[in-house]
């Protein structure tokens, strides 16, 4: 009985029409991908994993040493190492799904030009295997509040959306760079540059409340403030966040992800030719 079948592949139409289905079936090598991504981050490294913590821990600690004891930033009566580590846990998410999502394409080079799968696999595998740093890095800050004797509300139940809020940051920015960095490599070269000049523009070392309120909603133009106000709500019981913040950022990482999904489409036909 012959079982063979004939797959046409047909280019698709439309700037946002990309293969959201094929994604579907691929999602065993989205997520080979990712899980690969964080075993080779890790190869071969002495202390292994402990990295995810590691990192997180010493800028929490040069933080609080510069800002906290020297500059004496006000946190609202929160110990500073909390106030500055509910920041870095989503910075620290985002700077990395950021990286990863944007050289994606150039990574994995080989595997574009040889095989054929929805391009849209490898920006998305870009973002979620940070995610496994994430979880040892809070499993982390969970010690520091037993610690500080501080404990979680029912607040840390909205975490996930916050988080769910920096993947699409991240992935609404490495469309339109993962596309880029094929054509033009300075992208690599940038990505450090832009990521620590976008920290300082994030309220992780200091507080919303210190930005003059003429220039708050100028600020909250970057998705990651909604997303620091709301890691801190959640799991500092801060008072409410400022949803006006929240919502002025949503709205523009929704354009920059419609935008970059387009910009994707339009830029997948010829990335096996140009990479």
């Amino acid at each position: 009985m012959n079982t063979a079948q004939d797959i046409e592949i047909r280019p698709r139409h439309g700037l946002l029409n990309l293969d959201y289905s094929g994604v579907w079936r691929y999602r065993e090598l989205m997520w080979t991908l990712a899980m690969r991504d964080v075993r080779l981050r890790y190869k071969q490294a002495a202390l292994g994993i402990a990295w995810a913590v590691i990192q997180p821990a010493f800028a929490v600690l040069i933080f609080t040493l510069i800002f906290g004891r020297f500059a004496k930033i006000p946190t609202g009566g929160t110990p500073y190492p909390l106030f500055a580590f509910a920041a870095i846990l989503p910075w620290t998410y985002f700077s990395e799904a950021l990286r990863r999502s944007a050289t994606s394409l150039v990574t994995d080079g080989e595997l574009v030009r040889k095989v054929y799968f929805p391009r849209l696999v490898m920006p998305l595998s870009g973002v979620i295997s940070p995610a496994v740093d994430f979880l040892f890095a809070f499993l982390v800050f969970l010690c520091m509040l037993v610690w500080y004797h501080m404990g979680l509300s029912w607040k840390v139940v909205t975490l996930p959306l916050f988080l769910g809020y920096a993947l699409l940051a991240a992935l609404s920015i490495g469309l339109w760079l993962a596309p880029l960095n094929v054509r033009f490599r300075d992208v690599t070269h940038t990505m450090p540059f832009l990521i620590q000049v976008w920290m300082y523009a994030s309220p992780i070392v200091y507080s919303l409340d210190i930005v003059p309120e003429q220039w708050r909603t100028l600020f909250s133009l970057n998705p990651m403030v909604g997303v620091i106000e709301g890691f801190r709500w959640a799991l500092l019981d801060k008072p409410s966040p400022d949803w006006h913040v929240i919502g002025v950022g949503s709205a523009v990482m929704v354009a920059m992800l419609l935008g970059g999904l387009a910009y994707f489409r339009r830029a997948e036909s010829t990335l096996a030719d140009v990479i």
